[in-house]
């Protein structure tokens, strides 16, 4: 048997390789947010779209630990939140709000990822935002949007607003709330995550030094948004040059996400 009849016979009846490969994909990213000690119990939450015309999304099972998930165990939702999948769980209902929101209007939207963690919350409910401070906030200020805070994401009537202050960006800080990015698969909505994360980290501790940050020339933040305005070239950084050793690390230290 090849290798490729050995992965095919892995996948589960009616369902598709793309679909599969992008169940292990999100598994992983799951595992790889509770590596990085971002996850937050059972809450928040990361989607990716099922490859297809139906916008069918991939969710996690609420109730599960995120270093638990397995591509298996991954809820297939459509856009008006009915269950399409098997599962002894059901959605976080707040996840399906943002999640939905984005997947509805965004055709790039392979993949979105939302957090909650200390210094992305911190940096959120900061009146000045995310500042080009250092080279690393400067991956993301040039495509960074903010949405203002009303109060736990249950009511669908917030997902126009949503929308609306994502537009076409790719990095959201959700005012008092966290953090979001969105890609056009799970590997680059991961980078993209990692490096508003870091940025964050790194602002609250530029800030913890004193009110005063040495300044960064204009000319160098405009040289880094033209270089960094390609979305093609960063999309094949993600998954050619990151991804890929990020599972091989997933492997060795926690593996079982492709059941």
């Amino acid at each position: 048997m090849s290798p490729a009849e050995a992965r095919l016979k892995e996948i589960p009846s009616g369902m598709t390789d793309a679909e599969w490969q992008q169940r292990i994909n999100l598994a992983a990213c799951y595992r790889l947010v509770a590596l990085y000690g971002w996850d937050d119990l059972v809450d928040t939450h990361i989607s990716a779209r099922v490859p297809g015309p139906e916008h069918h999304f991939l969710i996690n099972p609420y109730g599960l630990m995120f270093d638990e998930i397995t591509a298996s165990s991954l809820v297939k939702v459509d856009l008006d939140g009915n269950q399409l999948s098997q599962s002894d769980y059901s959605i976080n209902p707040a996840g399906f709000t943002i999640h939905s929101a984005i997947h509805e209007v965004r055709e790039d939207a392979g993949c979105v990822l939302h957090l909650h963690t200390v210094d992305g919350t911190a940096v959120s409910s900061s009146p000045e935002g995310l500042l080009p401070l250092n080279q690393t906030a400067q991956l993301v200020t040039h495509d960074l949007a903010y949405h203002d805070y009303e109060g736990i994401a249950l009511d669908h009537d917030e997902r126009p607003r949503l929308q609306r202050d994502l537009g076409g960006k790719n990095h959201m800080l959700l005012r008092n709330h966290g953090t979001l990015t969105v890609g056009r698969s799970v590997a680059s909505a991961f980078e993209r995550m990692y490096h508003l994360e870091r940025a964050c980290s790194m602002q609250v501790a530029t800030r913890a030094l004193g009110p005063i940050a040495y300044p960064v020339e204009a000319e160098a933040i405009d040289k880094n948004t033209e270089l960094l305005s390609n979305p093609d070239r960063a999309e094949l950084r993600s998954t050619q040059l990151v991804w890929p050793p990020l599972l091989r690390k997933l492997d060795r230290v926690n593996p079982g996400y492709r059941d």
